[in-house]
């Protein structure tokens, strides 16, 4: 499988690179766009909300408590980058995909 850009492996997890959408009529994983993946969550952007639904659907999607998935980047944008601890770029690709 070819390495995904939105993917990178650090020390500390991977980090994963996001653009998200909010208020979508459902939450689901859309095709990537350019070195980002596009995640839409039905949650509105107010009071952090689609970032909390954001790392609530990867944590389930991943099957991981929700600590190991934390947002580092990009609370207020649209594009975000998320810290998956304890995962392999190759797992994330095969549980996300």
């Amino acid at each position: 499988m070819p390495p995904a850009s939105f993917l990178k492996e650090t020390a500390g997890g991977t980090l994963l690179s996001v653009k998200l959408q909010p208020r979508a009529s459902a939450n689901e994983i859309c095709a990537p766009l350019g070195d980002e993946l596009k995640i839409k969550v039905t949650a509105p952007p107010v009071d952090a909300a689609a970032n909390q639904a954001l790392l609530e659907f990867l944590a389930d999607k991943l099957d991981c408590p929700r600590g190991n998935v934390e947002l580092i980047r990009g609370q207020t944008s649209r594009h975000k980058t998320i810290l998956l601890h304890g995962f392999m770029p190759e797992e994330i690709l095969q549980r996300l995909l």
